[in-house]
């Protein structure tokens, strides 16, 4: 347990250290124009991430607290994952046709009828929070993403900003998780598991107020209606190729970094033998409140290091390294299964490609994924996503098999990447010979 606190205030000195470098090292934003445009979505967006952190930490105990067994739980969890996978696509082809402002207003009071739901002990009212939290979620990774980058683009900013605002979502987002878990658990022990959700209904509230007087409507393709919006979407990514190898990275390594959520206590907390019977064995403690807030900062350090990598390479490039460390660093509790210090040094690696992940992957798709059915497109990816997280949940594995597959996942998503980063490549190439054979039909 020694290395756990120490270790947070190291990655903290680190993050602010590589945070103060960033500021020196890249050009300020001089825009004005693009720095209120910058703050009018993170406005929005960091109140709707810190909503959702805001129940995070407190959901199993709230149910466990209303005195539901360890089966019941997991049937709710894969519910939500459920309802995410299989209603996601219909409120992707929604937010297309009827608006990205609509649709994360819709975030805002589905999310808010969830945290409503908390309060009853009933198993089924419970269920449909679970069933409303799924679909919220599902917009909450597709639709503000889908406004901001139609607003950027529409308002003929720099294409290369839009990273930075990507960068500067992801580390705003970790400060948000920090800041919520800490305000979560002084209202818990204040007046109960269920107040965070008090709280998080009173920031969604906030956030749709900001949403109406803020935002603008955009839209995709608004003459579809959603048959056709998913027939268009899936039209899309057997077509493009590099479409493809975007839904199945993300698949791939959101799938693994969900499952790894789910597993990173128990491979952290030791097993502790009985003197007087060397077969009975429990868990000992750990403190996850630093671990997570360590996590987090690991997240901030990646996002950091994203903005510089962005400013000497192009994220395909440096994505198949990136994928290739998150998968190496998941075999290590596989390999060294008892060794806990390892265990958290490779979770904070993971965790940094993480941060380096998310501003990457949102920023290829801002390139290669069409407008008129981002939203959709963006929730087909989630259906493989979701799934592989509700397999692994249904299934009773062991630790170091879901881990085996955990790897598995990321290294398949390295190839993936890899087969993207050639095939980009190579289309580079035919299109500068086709220009040189241009110019020299012209010179003849």
């Amino acid at each position: 347990m020694a290395i756990f606190i120490p270790a947070f205030w190291v990655l903290l000195v680190l993050c602010v250290m590589l945070y103060a470098y960033t500021r020196t090292a890249l050009p300020h934003v001089e825009n004005t124009e693009l720095k209120k445009f910058q703050c009018t979505y993170l406005i929005v967006y960091l109140l709707a991430t810190g909503a959702d952190w805001l129940q995070g930490p407190h959901v199993y105990a709230l149910y466990q607290s209303y005195g539901m067994t360890s089966h019941q739980i997991e049937i709710l969890f894969v519910a939500g994952f459920g309802s995410s996978m299989v209603v996601g696509t219909v409120i992707g082809s929604f937010a297309d046709k009827c608006g990205r402002k609509v649709n994360c207003i819709l975030y805002g009071i589905l999310y808010g009828l969830a945290c409503i739901t908390k309060h009853f002990s009933n198993f089924w009212i419970l269920m449909v929070g679970r069933l409303l939290g799924g679909v919220a979620t599902s917009i909450l990774c597709s639709a503000f993403e889908s406004w901001l980058i139609y607003e950027h683009t529409s308002r003929a900013l720099d294409p290369s900003d839009l990273s930075t605002i990507f960068s500067h979502a992801v580390f705003g987002n970790s400060v948000v998780a920090i800041t919520a878990g800490i305000t979560a658990q002084y209202f818990a022990d204040s007046f109960g598991f269920v107040a965070p959700f008090d709280i998080s209904l009173c920031v969604l509230i906030v956030m749709c107020f900001c949403l109406v007087f803020l935002w603008t409507e955009n839209y995709g393709d608004k003459t579809s209606n959603v048959s056709s919006s998913l027939k268009n979407a899936v039209h899309s990514i057997k077509s493009d190729p590099r479409i493809l190898s975007l839904g199945l990275i993300q698949s791939l390594f959101e799938g693994s970094m969900y499952t790894f959520v789910l597993e990173w206590t128990p491979a952290l907390t030791p097993i502790l033998t009985s003197s007087s019977d060397s077969h009975h064995s429990n868990r000992g403690t750990i403190p996850h409140g630093y671990i997570f807030a360590g996590f987090m900062v690991a997240i901030m350090i990646g996002s950091s290091l994203f903005k510089l990598l962005i400013k000497y390479t192009t994220v395909d490039s440096f994505m198949r390294p990136t994928l290739l460390v998150a998968s190496i660093s998941l075999a290590v509790p596989i390999l060294y299964p008892t060794h806990q210090s390892c265990i958290f040094i490779s979770f904070v690696v993971f965790e940094t490609c993480v941060g380096i992940f998310w501003p990457a992957m949102s920023t290829m798709r801002g390139k290669y994924v069409p407008e008129e059915t981002r939203a959709t497109i963006m929730n087909c990816f989630r259906v493989p996503l979701n799934l592989i997280v509700v397999c692994i949940l249904l299934q009773n594995f062991h630790q170091t098999t879901i881990f085996k597959c955990c790897v598995m996942f990321l290294l398949l998503a390295t190839l993936c990447q890899i087969w993207l980063h050639r095939h980009l490549q190579e289309s580079e190439s035919r299109n500068k010979l086709k220009l040189n054979s241009d110019d020299v039909s012209e010179s003849l």
